[in-house]
């Protein structure tokens, strides 16, 4: 028995499918990945009746202008001034850096 049981979504029926689906968007931003996967993907999500733009993107760390996030950024010195496996040298750095942002 094939581990399809639904055809018609091609989602294995021992699956989350909104992993599977979610693997498949996520097929569909990455550069590293060959035209014939992302076809592939497409046609999962189509059959899904998960229609997906892959013009938009949610989750996003840039602006439409190329800048980075400044929540991200401030939420990546934090981290690092939380991390015990950070040099103290890190951290300084990281606090510096983050209250040039605030």
């Amino acid at each position: 028995m094939s581990d399809y049981d639904n055809k018609s979504s091609d989602i294995p029926s021992d699956k989350n499918p909104n992993n599977v689906l979610g693997g498949h968007k996520a097929t569909l931003h990455n550069p590293n990945v060959s035209d014939e996967a992302k076809e592939h993907s497409k046609k999962v999500l189509e059959n899904a009746g998960e229609a997906y733009d892959e013009s938009s993107s949610s989750g996003k760390t840039t602006t439409d202008h190329g800048e980075k996030n400044a929540g991200n950024v401030a939420g990546g010195y934090k981290a690092t001034l939380n991390n015990p496996n950070v040099s103290e040298e890190a951290k300084e750095n990281a606090k510096k850096k983050l209250e040039g942002l605030e």
